[in-house]
C-alpha cells in the first residue's frame, strides 16, 4: 500500500469507536483512544457490542434453520476469523418443549457459534460442527444471518 494512503487511513481509524476495526487491519496504526477494551464484556474474547435474547419463536426457528442445513454452508474462501456475531444456542424450554428432548439434558452447555461475515465463516464451540469442513458461509446463509441480525436487534 503507497504510504500516502496508509497514513490517510491510519488518520481516519483513530476517529472510529474502539474495537470497531479488527486488531493489526491497518499496519503501523496505533489502536484509537478510548475506554480499556481489557474492560469490555466477551464472548469467546469478542467485544460484545450488544445483546438480543430471542424471544420470538419465528426468528427462533430462523436461527435453528440457518445453522441446521447443510446446505447454508460451503469449504471456507477465507482463513480469518472476526467474529461480528456469536449465537448461543442451548435447550430452552421456553417455546413449549415439556422436556429435554432424547439423550439430551437441560443442564447440557449451549453451542457457542461465532459467525464472521467478513470472513464467511463460522466456527462452533463447545461441540463438533455437524457439517465438517464445510465452515463457509453461502451468499444466501450471509443474507440470512444479518436479516436475523436485523430482526433481533431492531435495525
Amino acid at each position: 500500500m503507497p504510504p500516502q494512503i496508509q497514513q490517510w487511513l491510519s488518520a481516519g481509524a483513530q476517529w472510529l469507536p474502539p474495537g470497531l476495526l479488527p486488531p493489526n487491519l491497518i499496519p503501523g496504526a496505533t489502536p484509537a483512544a478510548g475506554s480499556s477494551a481489557s474492560d469490555a464484556s466477551r464472548f469467546r474474547s469478542f467485544r460484545i457490542l450488544g445483546t438480543s435474547a430471542v424471544s420470538d419463536k419465528a426468528l427462533h426457528d430462523e436461527v435453528l434453520a440457518l445453522f441446521g442445513r447443510e446446505s447454508n454452508f460451503t469449504q471456507p474462501r477465507a482463513s480469518c476469523m472476526y467474529a461480528e456475531f456469536g449465537f448461543q444456542i442451548g435447550y430452552a424450554p421456553a417455546f413449549g418443549a415439556p422436556s429435554a428432548p432424547p439423550g439430551a439434558s437441560s443442564s447440557m452447555p449451549p453451542a457457542d457459534i461465532l459467525v464472521s461475515l467478513s470472513c464467511g465463516q463460522v466456527q462452533m464451540i463447545g461441540y463438533a460442527w455437524p457439517y465438517g469442513a464445510k465452515t463457509g458461509l453461502t451468499e444466501e446463509a450471509s443474507k440470512k444471518v444479518a436479516a436475523i441480525a436485523r430482526k433481533a436487534f431492531g435495525t
